[in-house]
């Protein structure tokens, strides 16, 4: 991308704590979160760190805390960017402890020469997400370095909620059901779609979303046992690592398991299994049997959960391993993949 005549770039003195950082950060960071405090001090302080209200806490439990670094490529795509991917990572951490997220902190470290504008942008994505999460922005740090020296923009996030009960993800029992919240394999399938230029009859989105809602519901319903979110490693490697640490088996039915057309497509053209990419909008959680359609129900009304769909069960034989029905009628292990199958995508 050539730079636009006399665009406005981050300098090396933006990240220098003098009073070009004070002034880069009142005007490009700290106007953009319009919710910005959980206390006493909160973000516009300026402070060492920020307050977090006890009465915030409803009663008895735990605070759960949770940290993540978002690298992406490219940093723009069909659904989302940077700013979105890191704020609704770190929400999602949390609501699949069980945890009400409380409020996160950011830190941003910028290459020397990247485009005011497009931070601009990724902060204005980060507040969006921050609405429709309803969460504060309380704290953050702010790092510039040389030209040359990153790709770019990575974001850390960190973020703090309470549970009264927090949620393992390996609280799992033979005859437990298996559900998936919706489609899986969008968020990587749309990055590889956008970055091989690849055309189908309608572009593929990323299924970035705050599940702090959705999940908060479902727990009024009672019955959930375990939870986690399908990222790096999909769907496979969730699923393989539930199943390693309770020590049990769980048994997959392919068809059962909802797939976009487009992700099925894509995933055959390049030969990547959409169940080992990385999904941003997705959950999978362990329920009882007998709550299984009561929350199915449940996240169905619900607008990130129209696609909830009961894919398997937990089952003593195999333990530790994961077996897929496949759609022709035949058995195979879902493995665990050695690696990330489409790098840099979260």
């Amino acid at each position: 991308m050539t730079r636009g005549e006399g665009e406005k770039r981050v300098e090396a003195l933006h990240g220098a704590g003098g009073s070009a950082m004070e002034e880069f950060l009142a005007d490009h960071i700290l106007n953009k979160f319009g919710k910005n405090g959980a206390g006493e001090i909160g973000l516009e302080a300026l402070d060492d760190g920020s307050t977090i209200d006890l009465d915030l806490l409803p009663g008895r439990g735990s605070l759960v805390l949770t940290t993540d670094s978002h690298l992406v490529k490219p940093l723009f795509f069909p659904g989302g960017d940077i700013g979105r991917l890191a704020v609704c990572g770190t929400i999602n951490d949390l609501s699949v402890m069980g945890a009400s997220p409380l409020a996160l902190s950011s830190a941003l470290i910028i290459e020397e020469g990247f485009s005011m504008d497009r931070l601009d942008r990724v902060l204005a994505s980060m507040e969006k997400a921050l609405e429709e999460a309803g969460l504060p922005l309380i704290t953050g740090d702010t790092k510039v370095m040389g030209a040359g020296d990153l790709d770019g923009l990575v974001i850390n996030t960190t973020g703090l909620g309470f549970a009264e009960e927090p949620i393992r993800d390996n609280n799992l029992d033979p005859g437990d059901k298996v559900i998936l919240s919706g489609t899986v394999g969008d968020h990587g399938m749309a990055l590889m779609q956008h970055r091989e230029g690849l055309s189908f009859s309608s572009e593929l989105q990323s299924d970035i979303a705050p599940l702090n809602g959705l999940l908060s519901e479902v727990l009024e319903v009672g019955g959930v046992k375990a939870m986690k979110d399908p990222t790096r490693g999909g769907l496979a490697g969730t699923l393989n690592e539930m199943a390693e640490k309770s020590g049990q088996g769980i048994f997959l039915s392919e068809e059962k398991i909802p797939l976009r057309d487009e992700v099925r497509g894509i995933a055959s053209l390049i030969g990547i299994s959409p169940y080992e990419v990385a999904n941003e909008g997705k959950a999978v959680l362990i329920v009882e049997a007998e709550k299984a359609e009561d929350i199915l129900e449940e996240m169905r009304a619900h607008p990130l959960g129209q696609k909830a769909a009961v894919i398997g069960e937990v089952v003593r034989e195999r333990p530790g391993k994961v077996v897929m029905e496949t759609e022709v009628g035949g058995r195979r292990f879902l493995e665990r993949p050695l690696g990330d199958p489409v790098p840099r995508i979260c």
